[in-house]
């Protein structure tokens, strides 16, 4: 076989296997299009109720995990905020928890609640907050990755 005919047939061959490819692609997204949710939902939807009202309460839910750094520091921004605050932990809170200083009128510390509460809320991240109403329902459910995303949550929220 001469090296032209060499080429030609591997270039064929090299052309077969990218059009499956492509055809496999093509299948995948047409797939997608058709039976794919748009968004997958984090945590409880605005205007929902709240699971467990009875046993929280309204005010502010703070999903929270022993090992998440930036946890602390959303807890230690949630602690300025007005209103009741609940730090809700997968596990047992880390040490020093409630902070140290003075004690936060309206806070409670819930450990141990990965098959709780977080189920209940379908918590998928830490640190993640869910504004309570006082009539029981969701007024926001986001994950807050930052002392300022809390911020702005509850402002939005407080509208």
């Amino acid at each position: 076989m001469s090296f032209q005919n060499s080429a030609l047939l591997l270039s064929w061959v090299a052309i077969l296997l990218l059009s499956l490819v492509v055809a496999g692609l093509v299948r995948q997204v047409h797939a997608l299009s058709r039976g794919a949710p748009h968004r997958t939902a984090l945590g409880p939807a605005p205007g929902a109720a709240a699971p467990a009202f009875d046993r929280l309460g309204p005010g502010l839910l703070l999903f929270l995990d022993r090992d998440c750094g930036v946890c602390t520091e959303v807890l230690a921004a949630a602690g300025g905020l007005d209103g009741p605050l609940h730090a809700i932990f997968a596990g047992p809170p880390p040490g020093g928890v409630p902070p140290s200083g003075p004690p936060r009128p309206g806070l409670t510390v819930l450990a141990d609640e990965q098959d709780g509460l977080f189920a209940d809320y379908g918590v998928p991240a830490t640190p993640f907050a869910v504004l309570v109403g006082a009539d029981g329902r969701v007024r926001a459910a986001e994950p807050v990755g930052s002392p300022d995303t809390l911020r702005e949550l509850t402002l939005e929220a407080s509208r």
